[in-house]
């Protein structure tokens, strides 16, 4: 492991190996463990020295939990928070009214706490559905919050995490009007995978002074074309979001759609928001390769995303991918099933480089050569289907035996 001051450049970004959300200026984040796991960190917070503009998307389930409507309730005040706090392990999904009193309960004291008002902290929770929080517990974690310099940022990459088995955070560095702005991102998610947005957490901040509309308007687009285009299991989850955070410690100057250098910033929070897909992608619960499929030649962004979306979301094409078999009839299918509209004739399929599908027809390869392909972490599939310019990218990851144990033994 690179140490956190070693840096790589990378186009216009500079990344800052083991960077993270507390990573721009202004922020801080911390964990401990409170007792909602065994043994490991399960309480967290971010903060920000001053209030931060704040964007965010939220899960398209029905079953909108407690935490995430008091979160929408402190945002929707002034779009600002200057704190969030999240607990893992249990949910407050599907707890009612008692749910909903825990999660202002929780707001309540980390106002508090950091004495700011109650409507700049966001609750944040994830984990096993239908339980309430035992709330001393949740109290003791709130009186843990330190915010002083000295805090260890990688026990909150740690503390949200559920069934994950790595913590997952990046950061870039970028010039704008010669002042050096970070973006930094951390987030959780492994399973019940396949959002709209939905199934992770996702928190990305900046110290950029950035326009409050052009902010909202950046994440919803980002959101379409990076956490929106992976799955792992199809389902989609009761708590969670993505939460982008502006607190203006640098550029006097607010960046808006119209500033010279916007699509400079616009990438870095696109690479930041990509990543953070990837590594959700990859660590799909009993996951062992990471799936990239890439749809070319559509009439439409809505065509591609979801023949792509599909492909990289069937069982069959999953668990054809575990075993390392070069089955192009599964990708076929999926295709055909995504859109009926399609000319089959028109669609060519390469899996690792290799065509396998030329014109709708089997093309002749050496099947003893893919499946040692196949036996790669990663696995491409590129799919073109026309003529027409649109093209979009999906992630996702094998299924295997261990998916299966995992969640068939998610309570016990």
């Amino acid at each position: 492991m690179m140490e956190e001051t070693e840096q790589v450049i990378h186009n216009d970004l500079t990344i800052i190996n083991e960077g993270d959300a507390a990573s721009p200026e202004g922020y801080i984040a911390g964990g401990v463990h409170v007792g909602l796991r065994r043994s490991k960190k399960d309480f967290g917070w971010l903060y920000s020295s001053v209030p931060a503009n704040c964007a965010a998307v939220y899960t398209q389930n029905a079953y909108k939990a407690a935490p995430l409507q008091i979160t929408k309730d402190s945002i929707d005040v002034t779009q600002q928070l200057s704190a969030i706090v999240i607990n893992s392990a249990i949910a407050n999904a599907c707890t009612g009214e008692r749910g909903i009193q825990d999660a202002r309960l929780t707001r309540k004291l980390v106002s508090d706490k950091l004495q700011i008002p109650e409507y700049e902290v966001g609750v944040v929770s994830t984990g096993l559905i239908g339980e309430f929080l035992p709330m001393e517990k949740i109290k003791h974690g709130i009186n843990q919050i330190d915010v002083s310099t000295n805090v260890n940022s990688s026990d909150f990459n740690e503390s949200i995490l559920t069934t994950d088995l790595v913590t997952k955070h990046t950061a870039v560095t970028i010039s704008i009007e010669n002042e050096t702005i970070t973006i930094g991102g951390t987030c959780k998610g492994s399973g019940m995978i396949n959002p709209n947005m939905a199934t992770m957490l996702g928190f990305m901040t900046t110290d950029a002074n950035v326009d409050l509309e052009d902010l909202n308007l950046l994440l919803k687009e980002i959101v379409d074309e990076t956490f929106n285009m992976i799955t792992v299991d199809g389902d989609t989850s009761t708590n969670d979001m993505v939460i982008l955070m502006a607190n203006g410690k640098k550029l006097s100057n607010s960046l808006n759609k119209n500033h010279p250098e916007w699509n400079k910033f616009a990438n870095a929070i696109k690479y930041v928001s990509q990543y953070l897909a990837k590594s959700i992608a990859r660590d799909g619960e009993g996951a062992t390769k990471l799936v990239k499929v890439t749809v070319s030649g559509g009439d439409s962004k809505q065509t591609v995303n979801k023949i792509a979306k599909t492909i990289v979301g069937s069982s069959l094409v999953k668990t054809a991918i575990h075993g390392g078999d070069p089955n192009f009839g599964r990708i076929i299918t999926a295709i055909g099933y995504a859109d009926s509209t399609i000319s089959p004739y028109d669609v060519d399929v390469n899996l690792c480089g290799s065509k396998i599908v030329e014109n709708g027809m089997a093309v002749p390869y050496d099947a003893s050569k893919l499946k040692a392909k196949m036996e790669r972490d990663t696995i491409d599939i590129d799919v073109k289907i026309g003529e027409e310019p649109f093209l979009a990218t999906a992630f996702g990851c094998d299924l295997s035996y261990e998916y299966v144990r995992i969640n068939a033994l998610y309570r016990t």
